[in-house]
């Protein structure tokens, strides 16, 4: 692709590797056509106009981002995956044994680029059509948690991210995957809050910062940055607002946004707004939005399939995280009235299936 790495000691490590996926790509390849008739997830409009568009996908060795990568495959797409150090590209040869990395000749390209270096992402979008920056971030000083300058770290992420977009000519769309908890925490004793959480929903920044709810605080900065310098920059911009990321072994495979997301968990349980989606069902959410966005897609969208709601839910979810119960919905007995209701309506209408578009609480 004529791409520039940002770091050249490692293009040969980085063939290499993209040279070992390859060798998979049959096995994946019976794999995807079998996923193509029974996988439910799978869209329900065609993508051969796109068939072979490159796009770039930040953080692609993150739980999701791995995920959306392997849907955008599935679909046809070309991918470029950005990976930020040596460690990255370890994984994601760890996951091409484990068989998790879907990949055909000529299809999926590695390339390092920090989110850092808006001179290296640039240089990493470069011929892409459009870029899913999937917001994946671990404490850089490797410890567990979200602290409050790893909000920091995130905006200024999101700024490079959107500037050298801006600065690309080949990019001409771009989706940037926020979080349900830039929407949904605000203070109860606001006499003007309605009762429905929807795409126009947003967290309250000073409830945020006095209630430590840093994880909130950053995807919300972010996600605010990222829509100020699209408006700047004329850049056509949409962003996805998940609710808890889950799927197979997700809290392993995502130890700090799933803690994170969990921090103020029983107060989301006890007004309905505790919501799970599928990360499966979340690429496909990225790739229907993005195909859309060359017809009427615009905006930001809620996207959750379950509603944490019963007492055997949150131990369900519980378990499967390894924490108490107590931790999820608090005491039993201390339940109240579910005071908002969440709405993905925009999204449910935009994909045109049965995706659960209201909690029923």
């Amino acid at each position: 692709m004529g791409v520039v790495r940002t770091w050249e000691g490692k293009r040969a490590e980085l063939e290499a590797l993209r040279r070992s996926l390859v060798a998979a790509a049959g096995i994946h390849r019976l794999k995807d056509d079998e996923g193509r008739r029974t996988n439910t997830f799978v869209s329900s409009y065609e993508h051969d106009d796109e068939k072979g568009t490159l796009l770039c996908v930040t953080s692609g060795v993150s739980y999701f981002g791995l995920a959306l990568v392997n849907h955008l495959l599935l679909l046809g797409y070309s991918v470029r995956t950005t990976v930020d150090n040596p460690e990255d590209i370890e994984k994601l040869r760890e996951m091409e044994m484990r068989g998790e990395v879907r990949a055909t000749e000529r299809n999926l390209e590695v390339i390092m680029a920090k989110l850092s270096d808006v001179d290296g992402l640039e240089k990493a979008f470069e011929g892409c059509r459009g870029v899913f920056h999937t917001s994946a971030f671990t404490d850089p000083a490797g410890l567990s948690g979200y602290t409050k300058s790893m909000a920091e770290i995130e905006v200024r992420a999101a700024e490079n991210v959107m500037e050298a977009c801006a600065r690309t000519p080949s990019i001409k769309r771009c989706v940037f995957t926020s979080s349900l908890s830039a929407c949904v925490w605000q203070d109860n004793a606001q006499s003007d809050l309605t009762p429905v959480i929807n795409h126009g929903s947003w967290s309250t920044e000073s409830f945020c910062i006095d209630k430590k709810l840093w994880y909130a605080l950053g995807k919300m900065r972010a996600e605010k940055a990222a829509w100020r310098i699209a408006s700047e920059r004329g850049l056509k911009l949409t962003t996805i607002c998940p609710a808890l990321i889950t799927g197979p072994e997700f809290c392993h495979r995502n130890p700090t946004a799933t803690i994170a997301y969990l921090k103020g968990a029983q107060e989301m349980y006890s007004h309905g707004l505790l919501a799970t989606v599928d990360v499966n069902k979340l690429a496909d959410a990225h790739a229907c939005v993005f195909k859309a966005m060359n017809k009427n897609a615009s905006g930001r969208y809620i996207c959750f399939d379950n509603v944490i709601g019963t007492q055997s839910e949150a131990e369900k979810l519980a378990k499967e995280i390894g924490m108490p119960k107590e931790k999820i919905c608090g005491d039993a007995s201390n339940d109240s009235i579910h005071r908002f209701e969440l709405s993905n309506e925009k999204l449910c209408r935009l994909m045109s299936r049965p995706l659960r578009c209201y909690s029923e609480y």
